[in-house]
């Protein structure tokens, strides 16, 4: 008789435990053990949370190398079936042997569940079918991928979108991709709960217009950062308008301007400092934002009044003192008489409410595009190709997973919640309807695997030398550090280029992002195989940070930047203004959100930046992912580089904090999440 040590390491996380029975069996290349319930001197069986508990199952002969354990859960007659989350499962054999099966997942139900031995193994390693060992390796993970396939199927969207999990429910999801019981109750994504965060609970049903500015500053004055009380006070002025482009929520707009667009007539004399445009553009000092996927767009009706979204240029200017300030807004797109440019020399309010037309612009490019499409849309690409195509065990998956723990159940929320038919765009924004999948369509064409990847997105942009631009050094250094860690763990599984082109799993992965993610089209330079180690490299990379620290500059930062309506309106009333002269402050108010707009707003920018009490920063890897020592030591120099820079960082903004400038955070290691998370 042999004797197998099995120690159950149960998640130290509220709501982990059970008080039902678990039973094991284990499954090695010369046979298998009996199912054997796993007995403790415990007056009530189960696991309690955090408890490692050790257990014994004997077999009549060896097992030989272990390959997997199969664990079910049943319940007896004082407590019903539960959820239980173990960590994870070792086995010690009396060879001294020891087995780690990790399985952080939910098991709450009474079906029997499967969990690998950890060891990596790519695709390319399952070739040795001659082999018993060999046989079951492939015939396991031939059972796995079936039983994906069936899990995770693929919802075609015929309307030019993205493709995505086939699930209306998060209930319906299998238990592995749930959230934590922490993250389940915190992520509650109603503006009630916004509201109620907010002190506003009871402020949403007025319709009212505002009356006085002073109004919409105090209804903000609940939840207040130093970020937040920047904007509060400065959201009018010219410098910080210019600063948003680069460092606020949305990045991704802003590019170097060498040739004036032939819609966009600016002439010299609108230039500060007196300089011609075509010296300036030859010295690269200015600088375009054009929303020309917004032209031609009809807007949402809400309760029954017609919104306004326009499709505006802005021309910009790098002062000799190194500000950027803008010098010239066109709210259309094609010139007319009754579509002026404006210029800061204008009557006060005919620019300010130029450049709130601007501003609100920004909130759809940010969300539709920028925040939805490039991070969360494709998050779910990445993911559910990752879930169909590999195995627990592959190494692709270990890399891979931690950054998409919580996407299928977020975007089936936000599908829900936000973008649906009565979800909060609809009720509340000028973009939501059909503006909204015409927007998401545009922006589908135009997205390229290039503008994914930040150092090519900055170059394509002419981004390199424009001062003060933190998203650019950040999220520099941040690809950086990834692109190295990638690189260490996938050349030490890969070594060579035709072990890449062998993996059949690796490369049904590639072939299904390509296809349901970006449609099959050639023209937006996403491989749709991947040839060579370093391709590979790359395009991980680029999974990664799109998930990670793309996803945390877009996304933690709106409710610093957006809370206070004024700068960030999510729809407006009026219609733009057709000559100059006639604005005035009363008609700034007329054109932003209602009393009731406003506070829906801020209670979804509230809860779409509110970080999670279960966030994982970006560097953190668990047994789960990786066993082997020289991953584990690649982990250990990924984590002290990505501390290294959160310090770096942290040092910066204290020093422009003492400046009395605005601190970058949104991509620091040490405050985001690894995932997208909202």
């Amino acid at each position: 008789m042999l004797y197998y040590k099995v120690i159950v390491y149960t998640s130290n996380r509220e709501g982990t435990a059970t008080f039902n029975d678990v039973f094991i069996k284990l499954v090695g290349i010369n046979g298998e053990s009996e199912r054997t319930m796993l007995k403790s001197e415990k007056l009530i069986s189960g696991f309690s949370q955090g408890e490692v508990s050790s257990f014994t199952v004997s077999c009549d002969t060896s097992l030989g190398q272990l390959i997997w354990i199969e664990l079910d859960k049943q319940s007896h007659d004082m407590f019903p079936v539960d959820n239980w989350f173990p960590d994870k499962v070792e086995v010690k054999s009396e060879e001294e042997l020891t087995y780690k099966f990790p399985i952080y997942c939910w098991i709450n139900d009474s079906e029997v569940h499967c969990f690998s031995e950890g060891t990596a193994l790519k695709g390319s390693d399952i070739s040795d079918s001659l082999s018993l060992f060999g046989k079951k390796r492939d015939d396991y993970r031939k059972q796995e991928l079936e039983k994906r396939k069936k899990d995770y199927c693929w919802k075609e969207n015929d309307r030019g979108l993205p493709h995505c999990i086939q699930e209306d429910s998060i209930w319906s999801l299998p238990t592995e991709v749930w959230f934590s019981l922490v993250k389940g109750v915190e992520i509650g994504l109603t503006q009630t709960v916004g509201l109620a965060s907010l002190q506003l609970k009871g402020l949403a049903s007025y319709m009212d217009n505002w009356k006085h500015f002073h109004h919409v500053g105090r209804a903000f004055s609940s939840k207040i950062s130093k970020i937040s009380k920047h904007v509060t006070e400065n959201w009018s002025h010219n410098d910080f308008f210019a600063y948003q482009f680069l460092n606020g929520v949305n990045p991704m707009v802003i590019r170097r301007c060498t040739a004036l667009p032939s819609n966009f007539p600016v002439t010299d004399k609108m230039l500060l400092h007196g300089h011609s445009l075509e010296d300036e553009m030859k010295n690269g000092n200015i600088f375009l934002c054009d929303y020309k996927n917004f032209d031609g767009l009809q807007p949402n009706i809400i309760n029954g009044k017609a919104q306004y979204l326009m499709a505006p240029l802005v021309l910009l200017q790098k002062t000799p003192n190194d500000k950027l300030m803008p010098i010239a807004i066109q709210l259309k797109q094609t010139p007319a008489d009754d579509n002026p440019i404006f210029v800061p020399n204008d009557p006060e309010y005919d620019w300010l409410l130029a450049k709130t037309f601007v501003r609100s612009a920004e909130f759809t490019e940010h969300q539709l595009n920028s925040h939805l499409l490039r991070t969360h849309l494709l998050a779910e690409v990445f993911a559910v190709s990752l879930l169909r195509n590999v195995p627990r065990v592959h190494p692709l998956y270990k890399l891979l997973m931690p950054h998409m723990r919580y996407t299928l159940q977020i975007n089936i929320l936000a599908r829900y919640l936000l973008v649906s038919d009565n979800g909060f765009f609809k009720k509340n924004t000028a973009s939501g309807g059909e503006a909204l999948i015409t927007i998401l369509q545009r922006s589908l064409s135009s997205l390229t695997y290039r503008s994914l990847c930040i150092p090519d997105n900055i170059a394509d942009r002419g981004l390199e030398s424009v001062p003060n631009f933190y998203y650019r050094d950040d999220g520099l250094r941040i690809w950086k550090i990834i692109n190295s860690f990638v690189k260490g763990i996938l050349k030490y599984y890969y070594k060579s280029n035709k072990e890449i082109q062998k993996d059949p799993e690796l490369q049904n992965w590639i072939g299904d992002i390509f296809k349901h993610g970006f449609l099959s089209k050639e023209s937006s330079g996403i491989p749709k195989s991947i040839p060579t180690v370093d391709e590979l490299v790359k395009f991980v990379t680029m999974v990664i940070f799109t998930c990670s620290a793309q996803h945390s500059a877009v996304n933690t930062g709106q409710y610093d930047y957006g809370g206070f309506m004024p700068n960030t309106p999510i729809t407006l009333q009026l219609p733009p203004p057709t000559q100059k002269g006639l604005a005035n402050e009363n008609t700034l108010l007329q054109t932003l959100p209602t009393i009731s707009g406003t506070f829906n707003g801020m209670a979804v920018m509230w809860l779409l930046s509110k970080r999670s009490s279960d966030s994982v920063i970006l560097g953190l890897y668990r047994e789960e992912y990786f066993t082997e020592e020289t991953p584990c030591k690649l982990i250990k120099v990924f984590q002290g580089e990505l501390k290294k820079l959160s310090e770096d960082i942290n040092k910066r903004n204290k020093s422009l904090e003492n400046e009395s400038k605005i601190p970058y955070t949104y991509m620091d290691p040490a405050v985001m999440e690894n995932s997208v998370a909202i």
